[in-house]
């Protein structure tokens, strides 16, 4: 029988530690394991892309979907421009990836730059979430009285590769929010030092 009760009193224990640990630790958890594995939610081909932005920061739309170059992460300052014939590039750590031959973006093509894949070209943007969720029972929002109950990360990731051979890959992360009653809310919850774009890796 004593050793029954120690068995149990160990369990409790471990739970209990397990639980505290989920709850005030479960975002440090969540982005450990997202450092081997996500799951992809959806992926589609880029079809065009346009920069709405004065060089630096600024919005880049990939068919529909604005991302965000506000605020990077502090190792990164991707900036967004022309080359000497005209094609639309993003430079950053010294390297410079061209999308491909500037093209009209309508009205306001004065301050929008846009192009579409070249024939041969393999673009595409995917979504990813976290594999862990973690739980968030001490947020409260006296604003709407509403509050998440769990969040998890979500990624953005744009990757294209051209027929020539250089590629580029962008991934930004965001906070998802998921309320009791209306499922997850939008994918781009924001915090401070943490969220945006993450990464930019440019290949020759």
């Amino acid at each position: 029988m004593r050793k029954i009760l120690i068995t149990l009193a160990i369990l409790v224990l471990f739970v209990i530690a397990t639980s505290a640990l989920w709850i005030f630790r479960g975002r440090q958890v969540s982005l450990f394991v997202d450092r081997f594995r996500t799951i992809e939610i959806s992926s589609a081909k880029i079809s065009s892309i346009t920069y709405e932005g004065s060089g630096t920061g600024g919005i880049l739309v990939a068919n529909d979907l604005k991302l965000s170059l506000n605020d990077p992460a502090p190792n990164l300052s991707p900036s967004i421009g022309t080359t000497k014939d005209n094609q639309f590039a993003l430079a950053s750590g010294g390297k410079v990836f061209a999308f491909g031959p500037l093209a009209s973006a309508g009205e306001n093509a004065g301050d929008r730059l846009a192009t579409a894949p070249t024939e041969g070209d393999d673009a595409s943007i995917a979504v990813h979430r976290s594999v862990l969720s973690w739980p968030t029972p001490f947020d409260f929002n006296f604003m709407t009285g509403q509050s998440p109950s769990w969040k998890r990360h979500i990624y953005y990731q744009l990757r294209w590769k051209k027929s020539s051979g250089p590629e580029l890959e962008m991934l930004w992360r965001y906070e998802q929010y998921f309320y009791p009653g209306n499922g997850w809310a939008s994918g781009f919850m924001t915090r401070e030092g943490s969220t945006g774009l993450i990464r930019v890796e440019i290949q020759p």
